[in-house]
């Protein structure tokens, strides 16, 4: 009877002992997280879509090699990449195959907004989380539920380029009096060339002409002109990549004098590509851009030299995005980790991870421009920003924002 009272009293004690333990949390039990890519990989928007696909393989690789996702157990990011063909229906069939046979549980995409809008009919139903890189203000406006994006959006685009050119001339004791905006007829040039239309209403300046061409323009000859009869002291041009290169070469060839060409939308003029198929008609071009690649952080500067290193060429617009949503995207997975162990990977509680980041430190803000990245509820950056790069002696240069700026800008254009 004895021993029995004692077996019971041994019993109890380790019962109550095991309660008043804090409980572990189990390690999810992930084997990869499975993240696709979907870019242009060929057609007319191809330069951008592989510069994302290197910088997309060189930050996994990084994440992969440093431990991958500690919360997860060191699960692996494995990536997945589809060539969306520079088509909206691409995209589409893209994001499809991701979803449906390859089982990912995030994608970035698809640099086109468009192409993007048809990607969301394909991933919101199966609550995948859509991280974007493209740049239409509606994409974070039409009620979506599992969509982040990063980067300064267009119209953002758009007001940087006019508080620039406002600043040169105020540098320089003048005010803009003739401003004109040029840009294609697609969805992407007009918001951003309405960004740039209300900031400049907002500064009571009026522009004397609005410009619009056609996406698949062949002869910029008549812009030319007609920009000429307007007489501006400003352009304001939001051109895509290859009507950007045949704007530059057509304002060299025609001798078009104007004191200051201003670019919007970081997809061309400035960038390497743009500078190395223009060619000297990319001298003194300027345009905004969604990422730095001259920040002074620790960070950026290695990530920069390791991609210059193996692709030969300075990251820009399409790379950088990528850069910070991957690094994004590692913190988020931390966190779902964390607080959803049994379930880390779904739609759901990636979105509630996304939500609840507040980076300041880290390789997302020390790739990111502002340095912060912080997600309002429709998804958008609270502290986007974008800067200005000018084309000096071949090169891009960091013009804007002033007090980061690498060099002056050289205004008026000689």
């Amino acid at each position: 009877m004895v021993v029995a009272v004692v077996v019971i009293a041994a019993v109890v004690g380790i019962s109550v002992f095991t309660r008043v333990l804090p409980l572990s949390q189990p390690t999810p039990q992930v084997s990869e997280i499975r993240v696709g890519l979907v870019e242009p990989l060929s057609g007319t928007y191809a330069v951008f879509g592989n510069e994302a696909r290197m910088a997309a393989e060189l930050v996994i690789e990084e994440i992969n090699s440093k431990g991958g996702i500690a919360s997860l157990g060191g699960a692996k990011l494995k990536l997945f990449v589809e060539d969306s063909k520079s088509t909206a229906d691409g995209a589409r069939l893209a994001a499809e195959k991701l979803v449906n046979v390859d089982k990912v549980h995030v994608i970035i995409g698809a640099f086109i907004s468009s192409h993007t809008l048809t990607m969301l009919d394909v991933t919101e139903p199966k609550k995948v989380v859509v991280m974007a890189d493209a740049l239409v203000d509606y994409l974070t406006a039409r009620g979506f539920k599992y969509i982040v994006r990063l980067p300064p959006k267009a119209s953002v685009h758009g007001a940087t380029a006019v508080d620039f050119a406002v600043g040169v001339f105020q540098q320089n004791g003048m005010k803009i009096q003739r401003p004109v905006i040029v840009h294609f007829d697609g969805l992407f040039g007009e918001v951003t060339a309405d960004g740039v239309y209300t900031r400049l209403r907002d500064l009571g300046i009026r522009p004397v002409d609005r410009i619009k061409y056609p996406t698949d323009i062949t002869d910029m000859a008549p812009i030319i002109e007609r920009i000429r009869q307007a007489n501006p002291d400003v352009v304001f041009v939001v051109p895509y990549y290859a009507d950007s290169v045949l704007f530059a070469k057509a304002v060299a060839s025609l001798g078009l004098k104007v004191p200051l060409i201003v670019g919007a939308g970081g997809t061309g003029l400035a960038d390497p590509d743009s500078i190395k198929a223009s060619g000297e008609a990319a001298e003194y071009m300027i345009n905004t851009y969604s990422y730095d690649p001259f920040l002074p952080t620790n960070y950026n500067k290695q990530l920069v030299q390791a991609f210059q290193n193996r692709y030969g060429k300075l990251p820009t617009e399409a790379a950088g995005i990528v850069f910070y949503t991957l690094w994004t995207l590692k913190e988020a997975l931390e966190v779902s980790g964390k607080n959803y162990p049994d379930d880390p990977l779904s739609g759901d509680n990636l979105m509630k991870a996304l939500m609840s980041l507040d980076i300041t430190s880290g390789p997302a803000a020390e790739t990111y421009p502002s340095g912060h990245i912080k997600l309002a509820p429709n998804g958008d950056n609270l502290y986007a920003q974008a800067v200005a790069l000018q084309v000096q002696g071949g090169k891009p240069v960091l013009v804007y924002p002033f007090d980061k700026a690498q060099a002056k800008p050289v205004f008026p254009r000689p």
